[in-house]
């Protein structure tokens, strides 16, 4: 038991309580005392503060990445926002319009040319961009979707609507948005379950198993539909309806973000284990025989069908319960874990072809504090302070914001992982904006 849940355990033992998560919803002097453990805890105010020193350098992903993501920035922008000039921001957002490509692809990010020193067979270019060189993991299916949110975080923090009616290529930025969306139902909609696709990979992750490289759809990917893609479609689509309420294309977007939420629910929710699917295989499945992919629990895709509004809140806590048993019965240090149990050795070729390595089971707080969020944001305030505890300390310890971490903790990727400092600081945020509510309101 670590000091901050002491602490908390302490004042309710005080107040003569010892009270469930759900008592502590209801119980109001519970919830005075977690709110006073969450002011005074120095922890969340440090890691918050140097996860802003470390936004404060750049929108490259983080250390060992000079590029700029549009999947790492839809997770930190809100803290950059309050760090860096909005100005440069703008710029960074119009500049992924500017990569588009003429189908409406949209890249997953760029880099100024004199950056692109790896090897990639597939660079794109854009005469609206050229002096930039963009790239993309086609395995996956959210650049697009990761760009309509961060737009729409930009500009409900920023008030800048006008972003929407910049000309790029005699093209606007809304009417661009348009053509992201024609090009995801043109080529990346299942038509039998009407929900997007993209090739197998674990969870949201970006790698398929069948090749070395494994980023570029090829010869070797299997279509798959999974939760963490349709529901960042839907986010996105609730983020169109939001700050374009007079588009004449409103009714479109409703009718679609229903469609998706309900096929979700019909194609991918296993009711009876109150889980998600991992995927569905249109034409062939790369699972081996004897192993069952349904046993399987994707945390980082139900934490984002959570934002998505997919579960209930007995949906929510139950899925929750889960992912702590997950992190029990795996070892690993926190609900950041990606799935569990993980894919069989040598599944994946590579450095995932190892249990809870990279995104084969490796803990990634860029969702679990995703996670953290939604569990604050739903009211389960006692389970989001716990369960951000061994994210908290492991910061602390390392001094920084790994891109993931191995079993025993031992972290790994990226030194300097701007989309986990990001998710951090919003969740420290929402935590300490609820405590400071809940202790306003008692006086």
């Amino acid at each position: 038991m670590n000091k901050h849940t002491s602490f908390f355990s302490l004042i309710l033992l005080l107040l003569g309580a010892r009270l469930s998560a759900q008592q502590v919803k209801h119980d109001h002097k519970a919830q005075l005392a977690l709110a006073t453990a969450i002011v005074a805890d120095q922890k969340l105010k440090y890691v918050d503060s140097l996860a802003r020193e470390v936004i404060k350098e750049g929108f490259n992903a983080g250390s060992g990445y000079s590029q700029i993501w549009a999947r790492d920035l839809n997770t930190f922008i809100e803290t950059a926002l309050e760090e860096k000039s909005q100005s440069d921001i703008r710029g960074a957002i119009l500049l992924f319009f500017q990569m588009q490509q003429p189908n409406g692809e949209m890249v997953d990010g760029y880099v100024l040319k004199k950056d692109f020193t790896w090897h990639d067979d597939t660079p794109y270019y854009s005469k609206n961009a050229p002096d930039h060189v963009g790239f993309k993991n086609t395995v996956e299916t959210d650049q697009e979707t990761s760009l309509i949110q961060l737009l729409g975080k930009y500009i409900r923090k920023t008030k800048d609507y006008g972003i929407l009616d910049e000309s790029i290529g005699g093209i606007s930025v809304k009417e661009r948005i348009q053509l992201m969306l024609d090009y995801l139902k043109k080529e990346r909609f299942n038509q039998k379950y009407q929900l997007l696709w993209g090739a197998m990979t674990a969870d949201w992750g970006d790698v398929q198993p069948n090749d070395s490289f494994g980023c570029d759809w090829n010869e070797l990917s299997n279509e798959a539909i999974d939760i963490y893609d349709n529901a960042m479609f839907i986010i996105a689509l609730q983020t169109l309806i939001g700050i374009q309420p007079k588009s004449s294309y409103l009714s479109a977007w409703k009718a679609l973000k229903k469609d998706i939420e309900t096929n979700s629910r019909r194609h991918l929710w296993d009711k009876k284990k109150q889980k998600f699917i991992p995927h569905i295989y249109p034409k062939t499945s790369p699972i081996p025989k004897g192993f069952d992919e349904n046993t399987i629990h994707y945390h980082g895709g139900t934490a984002i069908a959570i934002e998505a509004g997919l579960l209930t809140l007995s949906e929510i806590e139950t899925v929750n319960k889960q992912m702590k048993e997950n992190v029990r019965l795996s070892g690993m240090p926190s609900i950041g874990l990606t799935l569990y149990p993980t894919y069989p050795i040598g599944f994946f070729v590579g450095g995932m072809a190892q249990p809870y390595q990279y995104q084969n089971g490796g803990d990634w707080t860029w969702f679990g504090g995703r996670m953290i969020q939604q569990l604050i944001l739903n009211g389960f305030y006692q389970e989001a302070y716990e369960e951000i505890q061994p994210m908290i300390d492991r910061v602390v310890k390392n001094k920084g914001f790994y891109e993931w971490y191995g079993q025993n903790n031992v972290p790994s990727g990226s030194g300097k992982f701007k989309g986990s400092a990001g998710v951090l600081s919003k969740a420290i945020t929402l935590m300490q904006n609820w405590a400071e509510t809940t202790l306003e309101k008692s006086h």
